[in-house]
């Protein structure tokens, strides 16, 4: 696997594009995202689930049913959720994209994320897309990876190279998520695009599989939210052998490649959390099995007073203790040993359940860096698993308590 530049651009046959077209009333943000594929391909998406859904996500599920796709079109600043005239809307907006790219609305996936419950105007949409279609370019997913931005302080855009039979390919990838992060599926959006050639059907199956292991192991404050869906569009035009099984060396290239990606993707989601000083990686090795290690790894990163602790640098491991003992799960707790651990070193704090001796200086030295992983030892078998998050702090309660004005 191999990292590159140009984000959803990287992979042949792809354009994208961000403008602010005023839905946001800030006019230094882009507001309005478009990607557009030379050529329909095979889609598949993953949606939040929420009983409460955007509008977008209902008009994206009809749009994708027969497994085919060209473009994306996304919204920032407006949810589009709530609202008795929200599919209508959401259909207006594929309805522009036809219009003025030249994409069948019926292959045109729809999102919108921003403030739930407030009437999405379509003008402003309108009349920037103009601006939006003559803005597309090979070098357009930094500007479409800002429009889809809300709290988030970060752009998230990645892509890599990877070979299938011979083939080069690629697959990019852009994504936002700050805040009412706690996937069950996905809370966030992600975008993703590849050059490779595969059907929507094993497409599906590769996406909802990586997705357990990455973007549904994040936490950011325990809030599923509405909106959400990652989705995937692959035109191959990378000219790889057609993938039409879920098995076999290339399709088990390909899954590497997009759980690389979502990888990525999960950790900046969870270093970029609302208001966040630092990443929180907990590693569960030794379970009896890979469902309890990913219980016991989420347990840990959702616990509220954990994440007050380690804004605070302070090493209350007797918390993480908590956690993994109310994590729903079977388990011997008097088999767990903790290490907190970072780049300034790794410090023991529990050893068969009970605590040990460490220097708390040495603990608030490690505790001190931006990413801090927690490592949770069952010593019960050997399976494992990793889920992420980030620390509490007041920002959140700002960022949160003001994010209507």
């Amino acid at each position: 696997m191999k990292d590159i530049l140009g984000g959803i651009c990287a992979p042949v046959g792809f354009k994208a594009s961000g403008v602010h077209c005023g839905i946001r009333k800030n006019k230094s943000k882009r507001d309005l995202a478009l990607i557009v594929s030379d050529v329909k391909g095979s889609a598949a998406a993953v949606y939040t689930t929420n009983k409460v859904k955007g509008a977008p996500i209902a008009v994206t599920r009809k749009n994708i049913e027969d497994g085919f796709a060209q473009a994306v079109i996304c919204n920032s600043g407006n949810a589009n959720t709530c609202n008795e005239d929200g599919e209508v809307k959401a259909q207006m907006m594929c309805a522009l994209t036809e219009k003025f790219a030249g994409v069948r609305a019926e292959d045109v996936i729809v999102a919108s994320t921003g403030v739930i419950g407030q009437v999405l105007p379509i003008e402003p949409i309108e009349n920037g897309m103009t601006q939006l279609v003559d803005a597309l370019s090979s070098d357009g997913s930094s500007d479409a990876a800002e429009a889809i931005m809300t709290t988030d302080t970060v752009k998230k855009e990645y892509a890599c190279e990877f070979t299938l039979g011979g083939k080069t390919c690629r697959l990019g990838a852009i994504a936002k998520g700050s805040g009412m992060i706690h996937p069950n599926m996905a809370t966030l959006l992600c975008f993703l695009t590849t050059d490779a050639a595969i059907s929507s059907e094993v497409l599906h199956t590769a996406l909802y599989d990586v997705i357990q292991d990455t973007l549904n192991m994040v936490s950011i404050d325990g809030d599923t939210s509405t909106n959400d869906m990652v989705t995937v569009i692959a035109n191959g035009k990378a000219g790889n052998a057609f993938i039409d099984k879920a098995e076999g060396g290339d399709y088990k290239q390909f899954y590497a490649a997009l759980e690389y990606i979502m990888t990525k993707v999960s950790r900046a989601i969870a270093k970029d959390g609302e208001g966040a000083t630092r990443l929180m990686e907990c590693k569960v090795s030794g379970a009896k099995d890979k469902a309890t290690a990913k219980i016991i790894a989420k347990s840990v990163i959702c616990s509220s007073l954990l994440k007050a602790a380690i804004f605070a640098a302070d090493a209350n491991w007797g918390r993480i203790l908590c956690a993994i003992g109310y994590a729903d799960a079977q388990f011997d707790i008097n088999k767990i040993d903790v290490n907190l651990a970072s780049s300034k070193g790794i410090v023991a704090v529990c050893r068969n359940g009970n605590g040990v001796e460490f220097s708390e200086d040495e603990a608030k030295k490690i505790l001190s860096e931006d990413e801090i992983c927690i490592e949770v030892y069952c010593n019960e078998g050997n399976a494992d698993a990793v889920a992420w998050g980030c620390d509490l702090t007041y920002d959140y309660v700002r960022i949160n308590a003001d994010y209507r004005t």
